[in-house]
């Protein structure tokens, strides 16, 4: 039996992904629509390990180190997906379907794991 993967948006990515992605069958939220957009990174990191999400963002570095961080302070994470390569004019939908067949092709992703989506 496989679990359903669960997805939290960064402040960084649109709500509207969020929507096209639910749409698409995906168990995703933002940050925009749960109060969080003006919540600093750790927060955001926090709220989305605490609700057992995966959190997606395009701030590489910064939740990068706080990965690491709770790694080594054993606090709870449920992954992280880093989008890279947009510009800041990204189209949402390409990402949702993106996130989509990123999520396909997983039964489950291990705490503290780091992937990179690749969006076409």
């Amino acid at each position: 039996m496989s679990v359903e993967l669960c997805f939290y948006l960064d402040a960084d990515m649109s709500p509207r992904i969020a929507a096209i992605g639910r749409d698409l069958g995906l168990d995703v939220v933002s940050a925009h629509a749960v109060g969080m957009a003006e919540a600093d990174d750790a927060d955001q990191l926090r709220r989305a390990a605490g609700e057992g999400r995966i959190l997606v963002t395009r701030n590489r570095d910064d939740f990068i180190r706080l990965t690491l961080e709770a790694y080594h302070e054993r606090r709870p994470h449920a992954g992280l997906v880093l989008v890279g390569g947009l510009g800041r004019l990204h189209q949402a939908s390409r990402v949702a379907h993106a996130l989509r067949r990123w999520a396909a092709g997983r039964a489950d992703v291990a705490a503290y794991s780091i992937h990179w989506l690749s969006v076409k």
